[in-house]
């Protein structure tokens, strides 16, 4: 295994309640996560609803800090795939771009210069320059999704992103993501609940619970000790 890029080391993440800690005790999002990404490798999270899956993967990108413990990246940059981010319903999709690209880390000419390449993604050069408030949830979906695609970081993360838009979009956004994470050294950690993606695209797999990580190792092998301790059936 090569060198890390990126170390989770006895983090931890609490969210305040809101009435007083007498009454509604923080809550631990994430407890003593130990966690090392290797450039090149595919990370899949696993883990049910609450159990900290989107929390780590904000930690990771860097959105926020942990309340204990260290994050060591090893001077990669890391983003998070995210659909939608910043999208302001009165101005039109051609501005929405520019913004959501900026907030995801893009510089501003780096989107003009792959500006034609996101709106011919998303398919939707007839209505690039009406307002995001006339779009179907499904044309948003398109351009959060040919927007935040164009990102190539060092560390690519992925929260349940696959299967927007319609069926015909869904093939074709699931091929793109397919293509990348099977490019050579291309970093990803992904988050999904479709247990035969993450058996085809990654190579380790990490079990979250509760805000615990269970267990890691090989992706199948994971896949089945999560299918098995959780009462749950692979889909």
């Amino acid at each position: 295994m090569s060198t890390p890029v990126l170390e989770l080391r006895n983090v931890a993440v609490h969210y305040r309640r809101p009435g007083g800690w007498r009454r509604h005790p923080d809550r631990w999002a994430l407890k003593d996560v130990n966690i090392r990404l290797f450039h090149g490798e595919s990370l899949a999270v696993i883990g049910g609803n609450g159990a900290g899956k989107s929390t780590l993967l904000k930690l990771m990108a860097g959105i926020f800090a942990p309340d204990r413990g260290r994050i060591v990246n090893h001077g990669v940059r890391v983003s998070l795939l995210a659909l939608q981010l910043g999208f302001i319903p009165y101005l039109s999709g051609r501005d929405n771009i520019f913004l959501s690209g900026m907030l995801l880390g893009m510089r501003r000419r780096e989107i003009a210069r792959r500006l034609d390449a996101i709106i011919e993604f998303a398919e939707l050069e007839g209505f690039i320059d009406e307002p995001v408030r006339t779009y179907s949830s499904g044309m948003q979906a398109r351009l959060g999704f040919s927007i935040a695609f164009q990102i190539e970081p060092d560390v690519l993360l992925i929260d349940e992103v696959l299967g927007v838009g319609d069926a015909t979009f869904y093939r074709k956004s699931s091929q793109a993501l397919r293509d990348r994470i099977l490019a050579r050294d291309k970093t990803v950690v992904m988050v999904s609940h479709q247990a035969p993606v993450l058996r085809e695209l990654c190579d380790r797999a990490v079990w979250m619970d509760k805000g615990v990580s269970r267990a890691t190792g090989a992706v199948g092998d994971i896949l089945e000790l999560y299918a098995s301790g959780s009462g749950r059936h692979e889909s």
